[in-house]
């Protein structure tokens, strides 16, 4: 069935990536990665074009992903999707909601799950698409400049496009936030010694 709707889709080219592209990001469990590569590969010289217009339909759809979690909560994921995937996520945003959004936008699980659990989870939805939107880009224009650089070729290459990615962008992210993390706490210990010093010498003066 999601074959014929792919083939269905693939004939509206452009429109097409877009419409899968929005609702992969809200109910669609077919990830956008499987019309986006058959699009390129019919002309890679657009290949970035179809990438802008899949990214573009992502973020629009990310925020109806979220209300439609905040709305109707995580029973409609059950509905739609396996428990494996809900599971799986569940288990990283209760670790990390931010690692958890940057991870799903690379790992087969779709990414509507992200989105609609950040709003069964109530997660500020400016994070969510903030983080959306430089996980998506690099996972779509990644597949983007792999066909317009390589052309058909690219097709042998792309399938592990998002192992790739994974084992190379995701330890950068999660190394930039432990440094986030450690910075903030050096900065929260400069505040808290300043207050102690200060307080320290309002006790001389009034002595």
């Amino acid at each position: 069935m999601f074959q014929n709707i792919l083939d269905f889709l693939m004939e509206y080219g452009y429109l097409g990536m877009f419409i899968h592209s929005f609702a992969d990001a809200v109910i669609f469990p077919v990830p956008a990665f499987f019309l986006q590569v058959p699009l390129s590969l019919v002309d890679p010289s657009q290949a970035l074009w179809i990438a802008t217009v899949g990214y573009i339909a992502c973020l629009i759809g990310t925020p109806v992903g979220y209300l439609i979690g905040k709305v109707l909560g995580k029973s409609v994921l059950y509905k739609i999707l396996k428990k494996e995937w809900i599971d799986s996520a569940t288990e990283m945003f209760q670790k990390k909601g931010e690692v958890a959004i940057f991870i799903g936008s690379f790992t087969p699980i779709p990414f509507k799950v992200f989105t609609i659990m950040s709003g069964c989870l109530k997660f500020p939805l400016w994070k969510l698409i903030g983080y959306a939107a430089i996980g998506r880009a690099v996972k779509f224009y990644a597949v983007g400049f792999l066909f317009y650089f390589y052309g058909k070729m690219a097709e042998n290459m792309v399938h592990n496009v998002s192992l790739y990615i994974f084992l190379t962008v995701v330890p950068l992210i999660l190394i930039g936030l432990w440094v986030k993390k450690i910075v903030a706490k050096r900065r929260q210990l400069k505040i808290e010694s300043a207050g102690i010093r200060n307080g320290i010498n309002e006790k001389v003066m009034n002595k």
